[in-house]
């Protein structure tokens, strides 16, 4: 556990919002305590003693899955500690700042709340992409909505979203200590699958249906179950029924939802596998990958094709000459060549008289 610095290096920006165990600020921090140093903005989660425990937890899951696509960022490695202006201990998780807020922000700057399509499928791909590092990871989220999909500017154009908010995830297969028959919810009601109704358990493809209630509400511009009170929503869940999708809807759209809401929850299948369902084509980025690398493999493989016929069979006597360098020449020579200029010395060597008298003289050659 970590102090909290003084406050000379920090400045309370705005209040962002409050969950469950907290609430969010937006606090700019200085490098050296000086408003004309460099700066940065984070989104600050102060919980209470009592709810410690439940930020200790997201802190954990968000150092395992830090540098992950789509999963919000914390810094530091350990929780602030500080106290209240009445003398309350209180402990902060620094998170990154997400400037366009929440995905329910984002959601009513639309008309109806509806979004265009080309940008569902966005948000529902990166969503699925960081569904796939929690679920790599033994985790389930448990609490998929608008609130805790952050969303965030790009560079160019376009948004990426996040997912945050990791203060009701458990480890799959986990029942909820919190779960029972008058509260039968994991997560928040209108967002949950039957099965974790029924039997408080933990699957990952409770995550799954939630990215369904996701996908309708970001194309009708409401909430799942609207219109439906609190009191009726669990009988309806045990019941297998799930929120109604609309006609109207694309029907590669419709099959996405109805895969999530598959009433047996291993149809669903995994996060990692709706990222191949038709709904989701490849992004505009994965295609120029693809195409990029398709290209360079072909101009390699062509390269390799043209070395490969411009290549002669080469001899004893062959000249190599480096590609790279044309006019850098090395000859080597040949055994041929060796033996003939061992030859000459030895033609050259002059005639020796014998010291017995004799009609001729000799010399060895070898």
């Amino acid at each position: 556990m970590q102090s909290s610095s003084s406050s000379s290096n920090e400045e309370f920006v705005r209040f962002l919002g409050e969950g469950s165990f907290g609430s969010v600020n937006l606090v700019r921090y200085y490098s050296n305590g000086s408003s004309s140093s460099s700066s940065y903005l984070s989104a600050v989660k102060t919980s209470h003693q009592e709810d410690c425990d439940s930020l200790q937890s997201e802190l954990k899951i968000l150092l395992e899955l830090k540098g992950y696509p789509n999963i919000v960022t914390c810094f530091g490695d350990s929780l602030q500690e500080g106290f209240s202006e009445l003398g309350e201990r209180l402990y902060r998780l620094q998170l990154e700042y997400a400037s366009e807020g929440s995905l329910t922000a984002f959601m009513d700057k639309y008309p109806d709340r509806k979004l265009p399509e080309p940008l569902i499928k966005d948000f529902t791909r990166m969503i699925l992409r960081g569904l796939v590092s929690v679920h790599g990871h033994g985790y389930v989220h448990c609490d998929i909505k608008p609130d805790n999909i952050l969303v965030f500017p790009r560079p160019r154009s376009s948004y990426e979203v996040k997912i945050s908010d990791f203060g009701n995830a458990l480890e799959v297969g986990e029942v909820p200590m919190f779960w029972g028959s008058g509260v039968p919810w994991v997560g928040t009601p209108f967002y949950m699958a039957p099965k974790s109704v029924r039997y408080g358990v933990v699957y990952k493809t409770l995550d799954l249906w939630s990215v369904g209630c996701l996908v309708l509400e970001m194309y009708t511009g409401v909430s799942p179950w609207e219109g439906v009170r609190l009191d009726l929503l669990a009988t309806r869940l045990r019941c297998g029924e799930a929120p109604e999708i609309p006609e109207g809807l694309p029907s590669d759209a419709k099959d996405f939802i109805q895969t999530c809401f598959s009433r047996e929850h291993e149809e669903r299948g995994s996060a990692y596998e709706l990222l191949s369902h038709p709904f989701l084509p490849r992004s505009e980025v994965e295609e120029k990958e693809k195409e990029d690398k398709k290209t360079r493999n072909s101009f390699l493989f062509k390269l390799f094709r043209r070395r490969s016929s411009n290549k002669k069979p080469r001899t004893d006597d062959a000249v190599v000459i480096s590609e790279k360098k044309p006019l850098n020449l090395r000859f080597f020579p040949t055994k041929a060549t060796q033996f003939k200029r061992a030859l000459n010395q030895v033609l050259r060597l002059k005639f020796m008289p014998l010291k017995k008298s004799t009609d001729f003289n000799l010399v060895s050659v070898h």
